[in-house]
């Protein structure tokens, strides 16, 4: 099954692409950050000049222009569409579901240390694993799931110990 992504280019800009379509892509990577690309006969230098990949974010040059370009998956998308934003705020001590599902499995214990992007609980939704990750370095101060709970939309899942 192919997966599809949706992508924003410079907020303005959607397109739809699978994972197909990228792979009839004529493009050559000639380092780790560049590619060489051709379509319709013109050729392209890509260059990606830097990346958040927890948020999803690339800047890149095509050309030496700039472009930020946001790519979403399926899930992505779900969330969004829930109206949840993907990602937590920086500011929030806490992991609640973002939609109701089954704890596949629980990563973290109370007092444990963890840091940013640390798996922290598997969901299902939807015939979907969902693996929610920490927004922050910081210590768990309290789990209130196990493994095979059923959880509902905006249940508390995990609490952080509040920063000094």
């Amino acid at each position: 099954m192919s997966k599809n992504y949706k992508t924003t280019v410079n907020q303005e800009f959607e397109f739809d692409l699978s994972q197909e379509a990228l792979s009839t892509l004529d493009a050559v990577q000639t380092s780790p950050t560049e590619y060489h690309i051709l379509e319709d006969n013109t050729s392209f230098k890509g260059t990606i000049a830097t990346s958040d990949f927890s948020k999803k974010t690339y800047q890149v040059l095509v050309n030496n222009r700039p472009y930020e370009v946001v790519i979403a998956d399926a899930v992505d998308i779900l969330i969004k569409d829930m109206g949840f934003s993907v990602g937590a705020s920086k500011g929030s001590n806490a992991l609640v579901a973002p939609m109701p599902g089954l704890i596949l499995d629980v990563q973290v214990a109370e007092g444990q240390t963890v840091k940013e992007g640390d798996t922290l609980v598997i969901l299902s939704a939807m015939k979907m694993e969902n693996s929610f990750v920490s927004h922050m370095d910081g210590v768990i101060k309290a789990v209130h799931i196990s493994k095979d709970d059923a959880v509902d939309k905006g249940q508390l899942l995990v609490e952080f110990e509040e920063e000094n």
